[in-house]
C-alpha cells in the first residue's frame, strides 16, 4: 500500500535524535537501524573512515496517524554537506515503479538536481528538487 513519509538528514546524530523521538512518540523502529557499514561496496565508492562506519544509513519510526519519519546521517566524506533546507525531504512510496516514474517526471519538471528512479540494493529509488525548491524522494523497497 502506498504511503508518504518525512525524510530527515542529520549531521552525524541521527541515532541520538531517533532514540529521543522513539521515547517521545512511544513507538518502535519499523525496521532495524541500518549502518553505513551495511552498504554493499559500490563501484567508485570511497572507503568510509572508521568513525563513520556506525553512522545511520537508514532508520524509520512510525509517529502519529500513520505518518512515519525516516532519516540518515549525511557524511562529508561522501560529499554531503548538511545545511538548512536540505535536511527535510518528502518521501513518496508508491505501489509501482510506473507511478514512481510518473511522480518523478511531473515533480522534477522545471526543477534541478534530480536523480531519476533506478535500481539500488534496497529497491527502486530516485529524488529531485521541484521548481519551488521542495525536495522529493521516490522509493519502492524490495
Amino acid at each position: 500500500m502506498a504511503f508518504v513519509s518525512i525524510y530527515l538528514n542529520f549531521a552525524g546524530n541521527a541515532e541520538e535524535a531517533f532514540n529521543h523521538y522513539k521515547q517521545v512518540f512511544r513507538s518502535e523502529f519499523s525496521t532495524p537501524m541500518m549502518r553505513m557499514k551495511d552498504i554493499p561496496p559500490q563501484p567508485g565508492m570511497p572507503e568510509l573512515p572508521e568513525a563513520e562506519k556506525n553512522k545511520v544509513m537508514h532508520v524509520a519510526l512510525p509517529i502519529l496517524g500513520g505518518t512515519q519519519i525516516m532519516a540518515t546521517d549525511m557524511l562529508e566524506s561522501m560529499g554531503h554537506k548538511l545545511i538548512e533546507g536540505n535536511n527535510v525531504t518528502i518521501s513518496l512510496n508508491p505501489d509501482t515503479r510506473e507511478e514512481a516514474d510518473r511522480l518523478y517526471n511531473e515533480l522534477s519538471a522545471g526543477g534541478k538536481g534530480g536523480v531519476a528512479p533506478h535500481d539500488e540494493f534496497w529497491g527502486y529509488w530516485g529524488s529531485c528538487k521541484d521548481r519551488f525548491g521542495i525536495r522529493w524522494m521516490f522509493n519502492i523497497t524490495n
